[in-house]
């Protein structure tokens, strides 16, 4: 508490009694003793522990009120100046000897500038002295601007620089490694070497007409250093880029990390002062007995393997300040106007059971409209399940369910939402497998272990429901080994989602365009895929109850397992037919490349469609080559190019080297003469899967050439067949498969 004082040449205190306490006049009633005050409430005490003493009310040294008379506390040591300019300096640093620790944190207040500068003491006689611009008590650091010296000829190759920072050797200081690096702005090399031993380094290349900012190796070059260092020396090698066409000035230096110059693309000319951290440490002998001191957690690390303990003091729980001197750490004033209240429960028991009883009634209300809110929830989500059920036609599978008498269709295909989702993980976004045109595939696990493909629709044509069911029903009965199992589907969500079979090798695209060395494709390999893609086709036309076409057969949508067997999959566009059609008419669904020319202009898609699509799959297989290349501009078409050499005898052009290599020139002859024949414009001149399948297992199994005579080139059918370049195609009423898609393509990161 402050008096104001009023200027008198008497005194102010009552008679004999002392008067001034550090800068204030204490005038009666106050008094420093109590025989000098009116009363106890009007005594003052004198700390003379500080410098000069500072005064306290007596009555209120044990409140939290102490501590506005003391409010903004000097980081300094008692009675020392704590500012140079800018800079506050704190204890173990000071502007005098007897307000530093000793000669090492003496800072020297340069007044010559305005405004004044600090200058580390200990160093001024050195070349480059170390301006102070900021010292960190709970960092332990310090942070010293330091010239750059900058080397500025047309230098020849070879020519080195070598500078020195500011030598730290016996000092408490280091350069911290977690705090600076080394920087070279200019052309060549650059080295932190200590002792002969090479610590650190980096290389920079020059480009007049770079634009960049920062340091990433054009014009500057940056890099880190292992350990703390007392000394050190910054190398540079001119790469001997800059002649005279283009001079450069060059300079190596240790800097703070976090300092980057302001421009390095323009010739680089001179950075004035850049600022370098240095670390400070302390041993318990020099240190005040009873402080709150204990080793740092930062060791100093130095290059010869030694490390140095470092002491660090802090302020305890809920006070601040300076730890490194008594009574520097002080509370933290939390409010300046506070008044405490104290409520006492024996004068008012009903107004503290009021409060109980208030509080417990809210928490039961709200804990009793969450448990509602949640029974609520529960119940429209269970309505709207069984809302998504029906509409999606679960009422109508279950009756399929129900009414099938062979019996093979498990029970269990019919999957509830909360399984999937679980399987899922709520379908997070980690087990996306893929995304396509009719929507997206997550990876999942059932309860009983087993991995699955789960697709999640998007919004499909309620008007075509009752089909979607009926072809769910179909497709799930196909269990052939050489086609991907639908194991079952989910109806109470508001899509269908479907479940299948995980596949874990890929697509036969990936290994056709992308072949790699863990897996050789051979030629044998290529010819049994063929054969398995031909017989899974050939089981779904004419094998099943209910003849399925695929209509997006690609090497996209043939899947790998573990054994690298073919799994045909994706059967998003596929259509069941009755036995007694030949064809089904719809709006033209499929993919560029292996498209039905035929399907394409008519809209009547039949069996012999899957054959053509089927056909430029083997001649990828054949040929190494995409359907549709994105090389050149003409030609576009795998189908084009492998009809118009089949035709020319010019096979051997476009034939894979490697099968060439490895399998009998009559047997990939017969294989390319199935392609070709499976690829004719005409659908009524194209073999049936089943013929495609068996004329394949000859050859693989080295039948003599006879056994697939029927199968070569008719010479009527050379001027019948006008080859279509499919890149002419008009493409309108048309939609593009979302096969594109894998569902069951297993992707590792």
């Amino acid at each position: 508490m402050v008096v104001d004082q009023s200027i008198a040449a008497t005194s102010l205190a009552k008679p004999g009694c002392e008067e001034r306490c550090g800068n204030l006049t204490i005038p009666y009633p106050f008094g420093l003793s109590a025989s000098c005050s009116l009363n106890s409430w009007y005594l003052i005490k004198c700390d003379k522990s500080y410098d000069p003493p500072k005064p306290f009310l007596n009555s209120f040294l044990q409140v939290e009120l102490q501590n506005q008379s003391i409010a903004a506390t000097s980081l300094a040591k008692p009675g020392c100046e704590e500012r140079c300019g800018n800079l506050t300096v704190p204890y173990p640093f000071g502007l005098s000897a007897s307000c530093s620790l000793n000669s090492w944190y003496l800072i020297k207040c340069d007044k010559s500038y305005d405004p004044p500068k600090p200058f580390m003491n200990s160093f001024l006689q050195v070349e480059l002295q170390s301006e102070v611009i900021s010292v960190s008590i709970e960092n332990q650091t310090i942070i010293t601007s330091v010239s750059i010296v900058n080397f500025c000829n047309k230098s020849s190759e070879g020519s080195k620089i070598i500078t020195t920072g500011t030598d730290l050797s016996g000092s408490p200081f280091y350069y911290a490694k977690d705090r600076n690096k080394l920087m070279l702005v200019g052309c060549g090399n650059g080295l932190v070497t200590q002792k002969q031993n090479v610590l650190s380094g980096c290389t920079s290349i020059c480009s007049e007409g770079a634009t960049l900012t920062g340091c990433y190796g054009i014009n500057c070059c940056q890099s880190l250093f292992p350990f703390d260092l007392s000394s050190y020396k910054a190398n540079f090698t001119n790469s001997g880029i800059q002649q005279e066409a283009y001079p450069r000035c060059s300079a190596v230096f240790l800097v703070d990390q976090t300092w980057v110059p302001d421009e390095v693309a323009q010739p680089f000319v001179f950075l004035g002062y850049a600022p370098v951290v240095w670390l400070w440490t302390l041993q318990a002998k020099e240190l005040e007995a009873g402080l709150l001191c204990d080793k740092s957690e930062a060791t100093v690390n130095l290059e010869d393997g030694t490390s140095v303990a470092n002491l660090q003091c802090r302020c305890g729980n809920g006070t601040q300040g300076n730890p490194y001197f008594f009574n520097g750490c002080q509370a933290i004033q939390r409010c300046t106007n506070c008044t405490d209240i104290v409520i006492d429960m024996k004068r008012y028991p009903s107004i503290i059971l009021f409060s109980v009883f208030i509080s417990i009634g809210v928490v039961l209300l709200l804990s009793l409209s969450y448990l509602l809110y949640k029974t609520f929830k529960k119940r429209r989500n269970k309505r709207q399940r069984q809302k998504f059920f029906k509409r999606n036609g679960g009422l109508l599978l279950q009756q399929q369910l129900s009414s099938n008498n062979e019996g093979t269709i498990d029970k269990g295909k019919l999957f509830t939402a909360k399984e999937l989702e679980k399987a899922t993980d709520h379908f997070n976004e980690n087990r996306i497998l893929g995304r396509g045109g009719q929507g997206t595939v997550y990876k999942g696990m059932l309860p009983d272990g087993k991995i699955v493909a789960v697709k999640k629709s998007k919004l499909v044509d309620e008007n075509q429901l009752d089909q979607f069911i009926n072809e769910v029903a179909v497709l799930s009965q196909i269990n052939h080994r050489n086609v991907v199992k639908l194991l079952g589907c989910c109806l109470e969500t508001e899509v269908p989602l479907l479940v299948y079979e995980f596949i874990i090798n890929g697509t036969l695209y990936s290994l056709i365009h992308n072949e790699n060395n863990e897996f050789p494709f051979t030629w044998s390999t290529r010819l049994r895929i063929a054969t398995e893609v031909a017989g899974a086709l050939a089981y779904l036309h004419s094998a099943t109850s209910v003849p399925v076409y695929h209509r997006d057969i690609k090497s996209s949508n043939i899947l790998l397992d573990e054994k690298y067997r073919a799994k045909v999959s994706d059967f998003g566009t596929s259509r069941s037919i009755a036995i007694d059609q030949t064809h089904l008419t719809t709006g033209v669904q499929g993919t560029f490349g292996y498209l039905d020319p035929e399907y394409f202009q008519s809209s009547q898609y039949t069996e012999k469609s899957d054959v053509y699509s089927f056909g430029v799959v083997l001649a990828e297989l054949l040929t190494g080559k995409k359907a549709i290349s994105t090389t050149t501009n003409q030609d576009r078409s795998l189908a084009t190019n492998f009809l118009l050499a089949t035709e020319r005898n010019l096979l051997d052009t476009i034939i894979y080297t490697k099968i060439s290599q490895e399998g009998r020139k009559e047997d990939i002859m017969a294989a390319a003469s199935i392609a070709y024949r499976c690829m004719n414009l005409n659908g009524k001149k194209r073999p049936t899967m089943k013929e495609v399948t068996t004329a394949l297992e000859a050859i693989r199994s080295q039948m003599p050439a006879a056994a697939v005579t029927n199968f070569q080139l008719d010479k009527g059918d050379t001027a019948e067949r006008t080859v279509i370049s499919e890149v002419n195609y008009t493409w309108t009423n048309t939609s593009t498969s979302s096969s594109d898609i894998h569902p069951l393509l297993f992707e590792t990161s």
